[in-house]
């Protein structure tokens, strides 16, 4: 079986943006594995297995690859950052066709079943459960991972962090938000001082004073982004013991979503 029976996993055009970023691959010294596999198919697999939400080992043979092979080189290109910047190059094309928007940030967080169980950085009672708090303007931009007994108010100051990106003298880039939007739950008064402090505009949901039931105009915008990413089933539980591996699977669902709507608006 050839490309034809999985190349419909990959949507048209991301392998040539993904290719680039890809590191080459090492033989390994004893000769095992399969130093052959091309990295277009373990890309694709890597894809059908977020997509699917399958475990490694339930990979179908179309691709022609083993398990190990495909989580031992997935683990490769997340420790060498292929997914960040793979979402990053994709961002910056959405800039360029003028259909990004990061003047505003909407932050908010998601809950997910932990199935083999999760790190607390704490050491806290065990919860079962991930936090995922994300931050993006009008398309997904930033994500982490934090325990489920962690109050959302204690990501805002590095997801706002790390959603300024740096600048960028190739493109000349430096972003910062203006404004950020978020509900009742970031409604603590430090850290309000602390968003003035840094020039950006606060708009937070008070607590006994605006309803919960309204998201606004702005607000919406995190919703979907979360119903999108929940499409992706490898995202709904957490089955990766290790965080890197479940914010590697959370970076390339976001430059999915990413790519995708650029498809959908330039075409």
């Amino acid at each position: 079986m050839g490309r034809d029976t999985w190349s419909w996993i990959v949507p048209d055009g991301l392998w040539e943006i993904a290719k680039p970023l890809i590191p080459p691959s090492k033989v390994r010294p004893q000769g095992g594995g399969t130093p052959d596999t091309p990295d277009e198919t373990l890309f694709a697999a890597i894809i059908y297995v977020l997509v699917s939400g399958c475990a490694w080992r339930a990979l179908p043979p179309c691709f022609g690859i083993s398990k190990s092979t495909a989580h031992r080189r997935f683990q490769i290109w997340s420790r060498a950052g292929v997914w960040g910047r793979l979402h990053e190059e994709i961002l910056h094309r959405l800039d360029d066709a003028g259909l990004l928007d990061l003047s505003r940030a909407v932050l908010d967080s998601a809950h997910v079943r932990a199935k083999k169980g999760a790190n607390s950085p704490a050491r806290a009672p065990w919860t079962g459960a991930s936090q995922i708090p994300r931050c993006t303007s009008c398309r997904a931009r930033t994500g982490c991972l934090s325990a489920a007994n962690t109050h959302d108010s204690l990501a805002l100051k590095p997801m706002v962090e790390g959603h300024q990106t740096r600048h960028d003298p190739h493109r000349g880039r430096y972003v910062k938000p203006q404004r950020l939007h978020a509900d009742k739950a970031y409604d603590v008064p430090h850290l309000r001082r602390w968003l003035w402090g840094k020039h950006i505009g606060v708009r937070i949901a008070r607590k006994g004073i605006e309803s919960s039931e309204r998201l606004g105009r702005r607000r919406w915008v995190i919703e979907r982004t979360m119903s999108w990413l929940t499409g992706y089933r490898r995202l709904n539980h957490r089955y990766e013991r290790h965080p890197r591996n479940y914010l590697a699977f959370l970076g390339l669902a976001a430059a999915l979503c990413c790519y995708k709507r650029l498809i959908r608006l330039t075409t």
